[in-house]
């Protein structure tokens, strides 16, 4: 495999040794280029592991060579996610809010336990690093969405002041300090008792792995959009 990795702060110097022959180079500032306009060669998959100002060079870049892309960043807008959607129907594209293998099971549990605990209030908390920008992560999101679709409920960011709880409502919180690397927790409250899901991470390392097998997965897939569950479960 032939990848080329965009972006080089903390994720992307790991995957780029996680990598190893299969790097073929970097884009993005601070490593091997700044940009796609002098690369003359043929690749198999652009991993993202950037930010959402690099959006315009990767579609550019895929949309002329027919390259597939995986990205993992988050904090894209609404306009930046059409675009993906757009550039999915010329490339294999594979979005996922996180690349833990444990955190894609983590989803689809979550899914099966909104559904068998109907009626029980729904709380989610995430905790991240100081250094992360976006709130609530990319993961809290993809757990939200779950949640909301097995539900119908809407969400509520944060809670100060008088705020009494809706009935119909899903509470995200989020927490930045130190060098936490990712959790997950995800409340469900009934009468008398309390079900936790959780999920914690203790490298940086486990979201390379995820993605290197998305796009060790992706490169041999049509056109089209993907996620982590269809790397993990079979396409839907």
């Amino acid at each position: 495999m032939k990848a080329c990795v965009v972006g080089y702060g903390a994720m992307g110097k790991i995957l780029c040794e996680m990598l190893g022959e299969d790097l073929a180079l970097t884009v993005a500032p601070e490593c091997e280029i700044k940009n796609f306009d002098n690369v003359n060669m043929d690749l198999d998959v652009i991993i993202d592991f950037s930010n959402p100002n690099n959006l315009d060079m990767i579609y550019e870049y895929s949309k002329k060579t027919r390259t597939p892309v995986v990205f993992a960043t988050t904090g894209y807008s609404d306009e930046q996610l059409k675009k993906i959607n757009d550039l999915a129907k010329i490339v294999p594209v594979l979005r996922s809010g996180n690349f833990s293998l444990g955190v894609i099971v983590l989803n689809k549990l979550v899914r099966e336990a909104t559904r068998l605990l109907e009626g029980y209030d729904i709380e989610i908390i995430e905790a991240h690093h100081n250094k992360k920008i976006d709130a609530p992560s990319g993961t809290a999101k993809m757990l939200l969405k779950s949640c909301m679709d097995a539900t119908g409920y809407d969400a509520k960011y944060g809670r100060n002041g008088y705020c009494p709880r809706q009935k119909k409502e899903i509470g995200v919180s989020a927490v930045r300090g130190g060098t936490i690397v990712g959790e997950h927790e995800v409340m469900y409250c009934g009468v008398d008792e309390v079900v936790t899901l959780k999920h914690s991470a203790y490298s940086k390392k486990i979201f390379a792995n995820g993605a290197i097998k998305a796009a060790l997965w992706l490169k041999d897939q049509k056109a089209g959009s993907y996620d982590m569950e269809d790397v993990l479960f079979g396409k839907k």
